[in-house]
């Protein structure tokens, strides 16, 4: 087993544990990253989820030793169709996803990570397409989200160069939300996911939804999918949440 599953109440966490390989993917730990994030999907209690790597690095993208093993190398479909080689690349989740990056998160790591909502980093965390040196494309994602998570300028410029970028120049550019200190990527994700599995969670599924629907259509019809889904959701939790507030509750930005 080579990806580990832990829960604390609402919240899973999503354990890449491949010691040797710098917890780079395979075919039989694609399957079971991608069984993992499937499981959280699919379990009602569980309403955020963090993945991270242990032994201090994120995920060093594809295992390229496996390339010439039928039963060890990434599944990729002629067509571009089925599952992401990487495991979980193509799901769509309803839920939060955030990812705590220590160490490398490159080539099809950082197609992982950028599969999350929210990237916690480390003060030594390294991001990059490592993979442009060897000539193995972005399939996982890359291309898509990090243009849409940094912008089309500084997407190329890691598209392109390939160079590795530390986590201060990933914080400016918004590839990642947050720099802890080394170690702490895992804590503060987890502090971050519990936080958000506190807040009214129709209400929060439904602007995380919004959000990442609206690139897939006109803005008028982005606007009119964005008020046809809140207007329920205001009937329900939006009249209860405002009657707290009324009360008292939630003043000079407390929660």
């Amino acid at each position: 087993m080579y990806v580990r599953i832990e829960k604390e109440g609402p919240i899973t966490t999503v354990i890449m544990d491949r010691k040797e390989k710098r917890n780079a993917v395979d075919r039989v730990m694609a399957e079971e990253l991608r069984e993992a994030i499937m499981e959280f999907e699919a379990d009602e209690n569980q309403l955020a989820a963090v993945l991270w790597g242990d032994n201090g690095v994120f995920c060093a993208g594809a295992d390229l030793s496996s390339m010439d093993d039928p039963d060890r190398v990434l599944k990729i479909e002629a067509d571009g169709s089925g599952h992401g080689p990487m495991g979980p690349s193509r799901i769509c989740l309803t839920k939060p996803l955030i990812a705590a990056t220590p160490g490398y998160a490159v080539a099809g790591g950082l197609e992982l990570a950028l599969l999350a909502d929210m990237r916690v980093a480390e003060e030594s965390s390294i991001f990059g397409v490592y993979c442009r040196r060897w000539g193995v494309p972005l399939i996982d994602g890359g291309t898509i989200r990090l243009p849409r998570i940094v912008g089309m300028g500084r997407a190329m410029d890691m598209i392109l160069t390939g160079r590795p970028v530390n986590a201060q120049e990933a914080l400016e550019f918004g590839l990642v939300n947050r720099v802890v200190p080394d170690g702490h990527s895992r804590s503060e994700a987890e502090k971050i996911a519990h936080e958000i599995s506190k807040f009214p969670q129709a209400c929060m599924r439904a602007d995380r939804f919004s959000a990442h629907e609206h690139w897939n259509l006109p803005l008028e019809e982005a606007l009119r999918r964005e008020g046809s889904a809140g207007q329920s959701i205001m009937d329900q939790e939006g009249k209860i949440g405002a009657a707290r507030f009324v009360d008292g509750a939630g003043r000079h930005g407390q929660f």
